[in-house]
């Protein structure tokens, strides 16, 4: 079994990392640079970097604020928001982004996926999947996709929308459900489980972590091949080292953390 990834989350608004509950909220968690420098030193496996209004606002992608953080870690490093051109993922990449997300205009046009793996590789093709649980008119309870930052809802029904990204050529989905993102109650196994059992790309399960249990439940409930936090990381719940201590004990195969340098 491949090992399993624990990835802090940069949610970023105006050059600020923010994290808030259900999309909203948001609260400041520091410079992006400083950030994602002490999550690397903790044995990060990776870091995503979101431009969580760029898209909302109809703007680019800070560029500055990403040469940045890239010249400061060394982890993989995957950009999204405000993501709607082939050349726009080609300049992330261009900046420092080893892959590069894709929400919004994945939906407006799927084509988008198609053309950024055919220039990039799938492995550097991240389809970014924010579904809310909705109820129909009939009664019936299901995943709706929504864009621009879980402000529009697209009509799309989660598992087959990921089907679809993977078909059209996604080599990774970030999976975050809107009803748990902040909540620290736990992921959405449910839907974490039947994404990742509908595709054969790796699934990153996202929104609704509050401790090291509800990453590890995350990759064995849900089916998971990486989890994703942000706040519990920020405002120090708990350190990516006790996370990964976790899955060490329970045998989830996991990269371990550095080793305690003594004083």
């Amino acid at each position: 079994m491949l090992a399993r990834r624990i990835i802090p989350c940069l949610d970023v608004d105006r050059g600020r990392v923010v994290k808030g509950t259900r999309f909203l909220d948001l609260v400041d968690a520091g410079d992006p640079v400083a950030v994602a420098a002490r999550y690397e030193a903790e044995g990060a496996d990776e870091l995503v970097f979101l431009d969580i209004t760029a898209s909302h606002e109809g703007r680019a992608i800070m560029l500055d604020v990403v040469r940045r953080v890239a010249e400061t870690v060394f982890m993989p490093f995957t950009v999204g928001g405000g993501v709607r051109s082939l050349d726009d993922a080609c300049r992330l990449v261009q900046a420092g982004a080893e892959k590069v997300s894709i929400n919004s205009a994945a939906v407006r046009t799927p084509e988008l996926i198609t053309a950024v793996a055919d220039r990039l590789g799938s492995c550097a093709t991240v389809v970014n999947i924010d579904p809310k649980r909705i109820r129909t008119a009939a009664g019936a309870e299901l995943w709706e996709v929504f864009v621009s930052g879980g402000r529009i809802p697209t009509g799309l029904e989660a598992v087959a929308w990921a089907r679809r990204v993977e078909d059209l050529g996604a080599g990774e989905i970030v999976l975050t459900c809107m009803d748990r993102d902040g909540t620290r109650e736990g992921y959405d196994l449910e839907i974490t489980a039947a994404v990742s059992g509908a595709v054969r790309i790796p699934v990153v399960a996202s929104g609704g972590a509050g401790r090291p249990e509800h990453l590890a439940a995350a990759v064995e409930t849900g089916r998971a091949d990486a989890a994703l936090a942000a706040g519990i990381f920020h405002f120090g719940q708990c350190t990516i080292r006790e996370v990964k201590e976790l899955f060490l004990a329970r045998g989830i195969p996991v990269r371990p953390p550095p080793a305690v340098r003594s004083a």
